[in-house]
């Protein structure tokens, strides 16, 4: 069956952005199925550079529809301000297709977010400040306002009503707040309502119409495995499942209907935001890394934290995901190392563990076991097949292709759409 799932395979800004690009022009959907405006994909067709924060980047693509499923939160005013930025630089916008089932990012939830994290401190979680962690626990606590409440103004009114009862009194109380109006909030929301309705539809329906006719529905997950709520480093994810199974839950569609799982891998390592990061690098190599490979969030603005590749979270990720291939970005970067290393175990407590740690107080103790690979000089992007990189980073690439326990089947060089060198297709 022609459904794919597309999804980052470390800690989020592998270049997902690039491979959905990739496939945009073959496939005839592009889902987003989990996340809001905390995700960021670049995309980079011919000269132009676009940066996607909510939009599915197959919106880029002529004759590709591109769909907001259902698991999505939107912030309205984000949405609106991109497709206004898209249309202004000439990209046609009119096929988006956004569930009337997602939920959306109140004025309050971002009110919430932002005193929530200065009030941690120094145990702040490192959220983008953007409301979508409270939206997520508002719609799981049943009090949240879902796309469609937009069409019935008293309905609206009700459930913006009883989620500030509540948000109000922590707002003033705990964290010496003013209380929020509800009828500035259901004005704001309802200011939004005739600018979106073109766009709301069925699309549990509409795409697994598409599917019955064999159209190809490529999935595209925002941030990574490793920031996934119930399979990522807790409490440092985000609020959302960015792994495989969130597609058929943020999308509609049966398992059984997904036919391949593709995994996006940095050929080293990034993470933004706090949490553990065993391979994380604090010197030269590291700023290197973070140099040449233009390492900062698309999203967030926030300098990325670098680190060579890890296998062993690689290695994690299949499992989980039950990935098929695996899509290797950025090899280019690596670049003018003599040597590279790559984590292939780590040790803990004088104990060599070579499988991800469910305990998070172990992989916070976690030190990387480096095994070091050749590395090379000669420029690589204009690479277009496999046999025309140099040796030693056609070694590098099947040395992590065995290390992460599924075939890499395309590998960036560099960041435009034609830098990609395909040794399989993923159709």
């Amino acid at each position: 069956m022609p459904a794919l799932v597309l999804l980052g395979a470390q800690w989020g800004d592998e270049g997902k952005g690039k491979a959905t690009d990739l496939l945009g022009g073959s496939v005839d959907y592009v889902v987003r199925y989990q996340g809001g405006n905390n995700a960021g994909h670049t995309v980079v067709v011919g000269d132009q550079k676009y940066a996607l924060h909510l939009l599915p980047s197959g919106i880029l693509s002529p004759g590709c529809t591109p769909v907001i499923g259902n698991g999505v939160v939107v912030d309205p005013s984000v949405l609106l301000s991109e497709l206004s930025g898209l249309n202004e630089r000439g990209v046609d916008t009119s096929k988006l297709l956004i569930s009337g089932n997602a939920h959306i990012i109140t004025p309050y939830n971002v009110t919430v977010d932002k005193v929530t994290e200065r009030f941690l401190g120094k145990r702040k979680i490192g959220t983008t400040g953007r409301g979508i962690g409270p939206t997520y626990a508002d719609k799981i606590n049943r009090v949240g306002i879902r796309v469609q409440d937009l069409y019935d103004e008293s309905i609206l009114q009700q459930k913006v009503e009883a989620a500030l009862d509540v948000k109000n009194q922590i707002l003033t109380k705990l964290y010496n707040r003013r209380a929020i109006a509800a009828d500035q909030v259901v004005e704001e929301l309802l200011g939004y309502a005739e600018q979106i309705k073109p766009y709301v539809a069925d699309t549990v329906l509409v795409l697994n119409q598409a599917l019955e006719q064999d159209k190809v529905v490529l999935f595209e997950g925002g941030q990574g495995t490793l920031l996934d709520i119930d399979h990522g480093t807790y409490p440092f994810v985000t609020s959302s499942n960015p792994t495989a199974g969130g597609a058929c839950t943020g999308a509609g569609v049966g398992p059984t209907k997904i036919s391949r799982v593709i995994g996006i891998l940095k050929a080293y390592t990034t993470r933004v935001g706090a949490g553990p990061f065993p391979t994380e690098l604090f010197d030269e190599d590291g700023e290197a890394l973070r140099r040449i490979g233009g390492e900062r969030g698309v999203t967030t603005g926030r300098d990325r934290r670098c680190g060579w590749f890890d296998a062993v979270i690689a290695r994690y990720a299949t499992r989980v995901n039950g990935l098929t291939d695996f899509f290797l970005t950025k090899l280019d970067v690596l670049t003018g190392w003599e040597q590279i290393p790559v984590c292939v175990a780590y040790e803990i407590d004088g104990r060599r563990v070579e499988e991800l740690p469910y305990s998070q107080t172990d992989f916070h103790h976690a030190k990387p076991v480096y095994e070091m690979l050749p590395g090379w000089s000669e420029d690589i992007s204009k690479a277009k097949s496999f046999s025309d990189l140099p040796k030693n980073a056609q070694a590098y690439v099947k040395a992590l292709e065995e290390m992460s326990g599924a075939p890499i089947s395309a590998i960036g060089v560099g960041p435009g759409r034609d830098e990609t060198i395909e040794i399989n297709s993923f159709l």
